[in-house]
């Protein structure tokens, strides 16, 4: 089992650190570039870039009452849900069809009831 893991490409688990503004300021967010892989196949199906989708995803996360004061872990958490969904049939393999598109709030009953 452990081979599986170990002999992957190392650079998936190196961090790198992305400049991004978000609400007209500057910060800096460091992640493993096996996130910033999928955050980015995220961002293409709905026509945006990483640095559109991470500003819009923080505004949208404040909006929506959340405490994000450890945003880096939001954005892992994003990553690994997406995957997950994807997994699970909720969001279709096809990058061509947009996050947008899905009907969130059926998915999110079907999640809510499958913990």
């Amino acid at each position: 089992m452990c081979k599986l893991f170990i002999e992957a490409d190392p650079t998936l688990w190196e961090s790198s650190t992305r400049s991004l503004r978000i609400n007209d300021m500057v910060t800096s967010i460091r992640l493993e570039n096996y996130f910033w892989c999928v955050l980015t196949e995220v961002a293409r199906r709905d026509e945006m870039n990483v640095p559109q989708m991470v500003s819009r995803l923080y505004a949208e996360a404040l909006d929506a009452g959340h405490d994000i004061h450890n945003f880096t872990s939001f954005l892992r958490v994003c990553a690994m849900r997406y995957l997950r969904l994807q997994l699970a049939g909720e969001i279709p393999r096809r990058s061509d069809i947009p996050i947008r598109s899905l009907d969130v709030n059926s998915i999110l009953d079907r999640e809510r009831r499958t913990a």
